[in-house]
């Protein structure tokens, strides 16, 4: 699609013409790439690099200053095994300010794994901080960290250097989830920690400033991936879901399973009673990967998130958990998901379940402002599937009308999560950006998308070329230079 009026055309990704330094990690050699036997968008990277001055078609807003941050596994060289979702983590990072992108940058995050130490250690349990912080990057009371579910967070600079892992002082017990949330009101930092041995799931809570003030554990029957949760004013959603922890497939690197038996429910608890009790609630069985947002309304609990049936999410399940190896060019996409809600009345124990769109869709965003609110809007981004050839586009949902928009993006573009910024000064709901990273389908070329969240059929605002293809990866931050540290 070209905007004519925008002067953009977001299927066409070329690279950007600054000075390029690369930081001395060696370059990955043409054979090894090949063995990844992935599409050439989630095709790692060789290396570390920066760039400065970088081009930019339309027009930056100049309110944008700060960092967009994006994380994602991106293997090492000579990594020729592991899987799609494993690899270390990598970051790569775009400065804007006063109408112009600074820099680019891309940086390994270097835990445990990175150093090449183990996860298991001799006495059989895990080494928290081992795994990949491969997942998220988040900011919260000054400070910077790279997110992965089941290691503790990686605290990093700014500038993408890794300082290393975080327990809070010693408080911090268990893993971290990739998807904490910040209560707009009060500024804490909601959270949990997952586990294959008991405590199974474990709830804390960061306050304003950054200290670890609570932590309780959430009585579950077994281990189960909990990727995501949900916060509302006075309330956690727990997604109990029926993807138990399975000795049998440790050797596949996830050793996660569909479990028919354990059933599905959705919990909620008070959290701002330290032992309130949870109350479950029973619903269709289904995996989710991402929730939208929750609010209470007139007493219910209203969840919003993005759905798999069992079936969609058993085939998406079976590509991410083998090995990498070359797909075969007729395989089909799998894993299909659509944004679905949760309506859940604790006086009346009630569950009521309903679709809110039928296009496949991932990664929903919002205002962080409105989380845990009621948020008329939600985005999203569609062509994500493994080894979709649908085109991709970026969606925005209106929940109060039940309507919704989207910006396709071409056939030879894959696009990322879409980051909401939110304007300065008073202003509507959507007022504000979508950032994101584009990467052609073959893996040659990436730009950084800015696009008016008010009126995103128009297209990108502005469009900034960076220096090598990004390779397509999960979720990213945009951090404000008030809060962003050191420049």
């Amino acid at each position: 699609m070209t905007n004519r009026r925008r002067g953009t055309e977001p299927g066409a990704l070329g690279g950007a013409r600054g000075a390029v330094r690369r930081t001395g990690i060696p370059v990955i050699d043409a054979e090894t790439v090949a063995a990844y036997g992935l599409p050439g968008h989630l095709r790692s990277v060789p290396d570390e690099i920066d760039a400065h001055d970088l081009p930019v078609t339309g027009a930056l807003p100049p309110e944008l200053d700060g960092r967009y941050i994006r994380n994602g596994p991106n293997l090492l060289p000579g990594m020729s095994g592991g899987h799609m979702q494993t690899g270390p983590g990598m970051l790569h990072g775009v400065r804007l300010r006063g109408g112009r992108a600074e820099w680019y940058r891309n940086r390994w995050v270097r835990t445990g794994v990175f150093e090449g130490r183990s996860l298991v250690r001799p006495d059989g349990t895990i080494d928290l901080t081992a795994p990949s912080a491969n997942t998220h990057v988040v900011h919260h009371a000054g400070r910077v960290f790279a997110l992965v579910e089941v290691g503790l967070p990686q605290e990093v600079t700014p500038d993408l250097a890794t300082v290393g892992p975080c327990d809070f002082g010693g408080r911090l017990t268990t893993a971290m989830t990739a998807h904490p949330k910040q209560d707009p009101a009060t500024g804490d930092l909601h959270f949990f920690g997952y586990g294959m041995r008991p405590p199974f799931l474990t709830y804390h809570r960061l306050d304003a400033r950054g200290d670890l003030v609570h932590s309780r554990e959430v009585a579950v029957p077994a281990g189960t991936m909990t990727h995501d949760f949900a916060i509302t004013e006075h309330y956690v959603v727990w997604l109990d879901l029926p993807m138990t922890f399975q000795p049998a497939l440790a050797g596949r690197g996830m050793p996660y399973g569909w479990d028919d038996a354990y059933g599905a429910r959705l919990g909620v608890m008070r959290h701002d009673r330290p032992d309130a009790p949870v109350q479950w609630f029973e619903i269709d069985p289904c995996f989710v990967f991402h929730v939208a947002n929750a609010h209470e309304d007139a007493g219910r609990i209203v969840l919003d998130a993005v759905r798999y049936s069992p079936g969609e999410f058993a085939a998406l399940w079976e590509l991410l958990s083998r090995a990498v190896e070359p797909p075969s060019p007729s395989a089909p996409a799998v894993g299909r998901a659509r944004l679905h809600r949760w309506t859940l009345d604790p006086a009346r124990g009630t569950a009521r379940e309903e679709p809110l769109d039928d296009r496949a869709v991932e990664y929903p965003t919002l205002d962080d402002d409105r989380t845990g609110r009621p948020a008329r809007h939600v985005y999203a981004v569609t062509g994500t599937e493994p080894l979709s050839r649908d085109e991709c586009a970026i969606v925005k949902y209106d929940t109060a009308a039940g309507t919704a928009v989207s910006c396709p993006l071409g056939p030879a573009t894959m696009i990322g999560e879409a980051v909401f910024v939110p304007a300065g000064g008073p202003r509507d709901e959507d007022g504000g950006w979508l950032v994101a990273i584009a990467t052609t389908r073959d893996g040659t070329a990436s730009r950084l998308l800015v696009l008016d969240a008010a009126d995103l059929p128009a297209g990108p605002v502005a469009a900034v070329d960076l220096p090598r293809g990004v390779p397509t990866g999960f979720h990213g931050s945009w951090i404000p230079a008030p809060e962003e540290g050191r420049t």
